[in-house]
C-alpha cells in the first residue's frame, strides 16, 4: 500500500480497486441472475392464496440475505474489505436457516415462536445436520464448528480476528488498519467466493421453495 489516503475515495465499478478479478466477476454474474429471479418470484408470493410457514420464512431470511449479498459486494468495491468479511456470518446464518428449515419441517414450530436464542438450534449444529442428512457426512464429523468458528471470531472480535483487518504500512510494517484495504486481493478472492456459495445457496431456495412462481399466476391472496 501506499501512504496516499483512500479514506474520502468513493469508488465507482469503473475504478475499483478489485477490477477485473475473476471470482469478483463470477458474484457480479450470480447477483444479477439472483435479483432477476427474486423480481419474478417476489411478485407472484403476493399472490399466493394461503403460504405455507415455510414460505413465509423464506419471505423474511431469503430478501435478508440477498441484501447482505449486496451490502458485501458493495464494501469490497469500496475496499472495506474487513466489514465484509464479517457480514458473511449473518449471510451464512440466513441461507443455513432457510435450508435446515426446509429439510426440518418439524422446527417451523420454533420458527413460528420466535426462534429464540434458547430453542433454535445452533448455526454449527444446523451445518452439521445438513452435512448429515443431505451429503451423507461428505465434510465428515463436526463439521459445523470447523466452518463457524472463524466467523464467530470475526463477529465476537477475539483475538484471532485481528488477523483480518490487517494491513501493510506505507513504511513496510503491519499495523491493523481502519479504512479501507487496498492491497489485498487474495482477501477479495476468498470474500467473493464465500458469498458465492452462500447466495447461490439462496437462489435454489427461490426456485424449491416457491415452484410455482415459475408457473401460471395463481389467484389473488386472501389476507
Amino acid at each position: 500500500m501506499t501512504g496516499r489516503s483512500w479514506d474520502g475515495v468513493i469508488f465507482t465499478p469503473d475504478d475499483e480497486p478489485y477490477l477485473g478479478r475473476e471470482l469478483l466477476k463470477a458474484l457480479d454474474n450470480l447477483i444479477v441472475s439472483c435479483l432477476e429471479s427474486n423480481s419474478k418470484i417476489a411478485r407472484r408470493t403476493h399472490q399466493i392464496a394461503q403460504r405455507t410457514d415455510l414460505q413465509d420464512a423464506a419471505c423474511v431470511l431469503i430478501p435478508q440475505g440477498v441484501n447482505l449479498s449486496l451490502a458485501i459486494r458493495e464494501l469490497v468495491r469500496q475496499g472495506y474489505l474487513f466489514a465484509a468479511k464479517v457480514l458473511l456470518r449473518p449471510l451464512a446464518e440466513r441461507s443455513v436457516t432457510i435450508l435446515y428449515l426446509c429439510e426440518n419441517p418439524a422446527k417451523m414450530e420454533i420458527w413460528n415462536s420466535g426462534w429464540g436464542y434458547r430453542g433454535r438450534p445452533k448455526l454449527a449444529q444446523m451445518m452439521d445436520s445438513i452435512n448429515t442428512t443431505l451429503l451423507g457426512e461428505r465434510y465428515g464429523p463436526d463439521i459445523g464448528r470447523k466452518m463457524t468458528n472463524g466467523l464467530n471470531s470475526l463477529t465476537h472480535g477475539d483475538p484471532a480476528s485481528g488477523f483480518w483487518n490487517m494491513i501493510v504500512t506505507s513504511e513496510g510494517t503491519t499495523g491493523y488498519g481502519v479504512s479501507k484495504n487496498l492491497g489485498n486481493p487474495d482477501l477479495c478472492d476468498e470474500i467473493c467466493a464465500e458469498t458465492i456459495q452462500w447466495l447461490a445457496l439462496l437462489l435454489g431456495m427461490m426456485h424449491r421453495i416457491f415452484p410455482e412462481a415459475e408457473q401460471a399466476p395463481a389467484q389473488p391472496r386472501v389476507n
